[in-house]
């Protein structure tokens, strides 16, 4: 469960994390880098595609700077996975709300 989010700072079971993130069911890769900064590319998501979510929740940022093209939206359906992209906030709320329902993925970018 995500216990707070802020600008550039996330509580994630009780452990806080000043790094974009990536919240599998059974893990945190709190060590999340994206090649192209603010635009979301299919290597950035590689990982998440094998894992097979029934949902990914991506959150683009405080500000929602983060962009995730049609290519990157595109692929996750294609591969049956439901897609929720919203401000970082907005995301917290929706992966709290449904990750003990579904198999959730959650790839968080902390700032902008």
């Amino acid at each position: 469960m995500i216990e707070s989010y802020s600008f550039g700072r996330i509580i994630i079971n009780g452990r806080h994390y000043r790094s974009d993130v990536i919240i599998y069911p059974d893990r945190v890769d709190g060590s999340w880098w994206r090649a192209r900064g603010h635009n979301l590319c299919m290597d950035d998501i590689k990982e998440i595609l094998e894992y097979k979510p029934e949902v990914l929740i991506i959150g683009k940022g405080k500000s929602g700077m983060m962009k995730v093209p049609d290519e990157v939206q595109n692929a996750v359906k294609k591969h049956g996975i439901e897609l929720v992209t919203a401000d970082t906030k907005e995301a917290v709320e929706r992966y709290n709300s449904i990750a003990g329902e579904k198999k959730t993925v959650a790839a968080l970018h902390l700032t902008c």
